[in-house]
């Protein structure tokens, strides 16, 4: 016999869950359920790991966060876990304690959030989340830098919040990351792409 998936009709409810009801492996709550997503490449892996290094060279390692979650703000009931957050002071302080790493709505927005695409063409979920969904969830919430880094485009994007929108400005090769929350950052895109090898 096989078990329903359970269904949530509001991000608070699904909050309450004890971390121990949660599911193991890579998964996000999406219009209320929970979805089971592919398992991250070794590059993805990678990149991730080198990004986490790099900026923990600008700022205090604590407000880096990799399998911390965020509730977004969406037409649906969803939460996302990016690659990499970036949490502000107060939103380090505001999670401190807390028994699940996650950024609730009614916290401070991350300062920044990473995403390392995983291969998929347009109209392809993957791709409609990390090229259509998440950007639109990710301004909604008020996240002020969003990068989205594409191995398989061989490029980075840096999405900058104006107006309640995203910019973005694509990075190839050796091309110096621009980024308003890294200022000082000396990173090119191909260093990100190729994990600093």
């Amino acid at each position: 016999m096989t078990q329903a998936k359970p269904r949530f009709r509001t991000l608070e409810e699904y909050a309450t869950l004890d971390p121990s009801e949660l599911p193991k492996g890579h998964y996000e709550l999406v219009d209320g359920e929970i979805v089971e997503l592919p398992t991250e490449s070794d590059l993805n892996l990678l990149i991730a790991t080198f990004l986490t290094v790099i900026l923990a060279q600008q700022i205090p390692y604590y407000l880096i966060r990799r399998g911390t979650e965020i509730f977004v703000t969406s037409r649906s009931v969803t939460s996302r876990y990016p690659d990499l957050l970036v949490l502000s002071e107060e939103g380090f302080a505001a999670l401190e304690g807390a028994s699940r790493s996650a950024v609730t709505r009614e916290m401070p927005p991350p300062q920044l959030v990473v995403e390392i695409v995983s291969p998929g063409e347009p109209g392809r979920d993957n791709y409609d989340r990390d090229y259509i969904e998440k950007p639109e969830e990710y301004a909604a919430r008020g996240i002020g830098e969003f990068w989205r880094v594409d191995p398989g485009r061989s490029v980075v994007t840096v999405l900058r919040l104006e107006n309640g929108t995203y910019q973005s400005r694509d990075f190839r090769g050796s091309d110096r990351i621009v980024s308003r929350t890294f200022s000082n950052l000396q990173l090119t895109a191909e260093q990100i792409l190729k994990a600093g090898r």
